[in-house]
This record gives structure tokens, sequence and C-alpha cells, in this order.
């Protein structure tokens, strides 16, 4: 990996930071595959340009700590991360949460193929990556929870995956401003069950976490 041992130390010092800031406890083993990941994620982009965070910092902040944020609302036994993009925020998750089961799928095959190696590299096995439009999907089994940082707007996530949710399943809708027009053109068998605003460490942008369900008739 190509980030220089002095650069590697700053990024782990700013994640630790801010999983203090965040209320969390991850263990160092844990922090350090993540920091692995962003060094992957930094290798490879040079090449495929997965994502347009570039400085090594701001990419702890923006994708490690931004993913972070919604740990505290992960549960379930199988989560499917939609339009996950270079893996964000399923890899994170996924190495914080090794008993869940997790599905990283994403319709651009560079983005896939960069997820199929990291979670080789990093011997990461509670992950399956799928490449493919969502409303093309069809998983063994439905999903407990589906996540979405950066893949729609609301109405068009829970549109295209409502097949892939169980009964008594939740979305997490990963936003910035509280998004009042798209929860407005929602339907009415999906309900909101909650806006929470959560605050990324060492970046001032707004950020909410949507959850929604299905109405049950």
């Amino acid at each position: 990996m190509s980030i220089s041992n002095a650069v590697r130390k700053e990024q782990a010092a700013e994640l630790r930071s801010g999983i203090v800031a965040l209320g969390l406890s991850i263990s160092d083993a844990q922090q350090h595959k993540m920091l692995d990941y962003l060094g992957l994620l930094e290798k490879w982009n040079r090449a495929y340009n997965l994502t347009a965070v570039r400085d090594p910092l701001e990419m702890v902040t923006r994708h490690l700590l931004d993913s972070l944020t919604v740990v505290p609302y992960i549960k379930g036994a199988r989560l499917l991360d939609v339009g996950t993009g270079a893996g964000l925020p399923g890899i994170p998750l996924a190495i914080l949460f090794p008993e869940i089961q997790f599905v990283l799928l994403d319709s651009s095959s560079k983005k896939t193929r960069f997820m199929t190696q990291v979670t080789a590299t990093l011997a990461i096995t509670n992950v399956e990556v799928h490449n493919g439009r969502v409303e093309a999907y069809e998983p063994d089994a439905l999903f407990d929870q589906i996540t979405s940082r950066a893949f729609a707007e609301i109405s068009l996530m829970v549109t295209l995956t409502r097949h892939l949710l169980s009964p008594q399943g939740e979305w997490l809708a990963m936003k910035g401003h509280y998004p009042a027009a798209e929860l407005a053109a929602l339907e009415d068998w999906c309900e909101v069950c909650e806006v929470s605003t959560v605050t990324v460490p060492g970046d001032d942008a707004a950020r909410h976490i949507v959850q929604l369900k299905p109405t049950i008739d």
C-alpha cells in the first residue's frame, strides 16, 4: 500500500479520535483493517477513479467516520448495502460486525472488482459482492436492513429495493441536509420511523439518518 508510515499514523490518530467522539468501541485490529481498506482504496483510486476524495486524512473523515455514524442503528443478521460504490458504508460495517452477513451491491464492475479484491486481501469473510442492477437482484433470502449512502432519492431507493426487504425489515438512508422533499414524495406503503441528526467528527456538513419500514396492511 502506498500511504507512507507518517500519513498512516496521522490517519490512525484521526480515526481513533473520531471513534471516541462517536462514542463507539472498536478494537485496534478492526481499526487497523479499516485503515488497510483505505490504503487499498487510495492505491486503486489512482488508476480507476473510485472516489473523488483523495486526501488521506479527508478519506478517514468522509469515508470511515461518515460510514460509522450509522453503527448505532445496525441490527439483524443480513444487511444489503445498495449502490455501495467502493464499499461505503458496507466495508467498514462488515469489519465491525463480523456476525452479520453483508451483501454489497453496485452496478459498476470496476467498483465491485475493487471490493472483491478488498475482501480477499483483508480476509473479510462475511461479505458477498454482487455486480448488477438492484431491480434485477434476486437473493436467496430477504434482508433485515437495507442501507444506502449515495444511491438515490429515498422514494426511488425504497421502490427499487422493496422486493429485497423482509416484511419486518428496515431501510436506513444516509443523507446530508434534512430531506424534506424526499420524505414528502414517499408512497403510503412506506413509513418513516425516525429521522436522526448525526455529526461526523471533523466535518461540519449536515448529516441525517432516515429509518423507514414497509407499512403492514
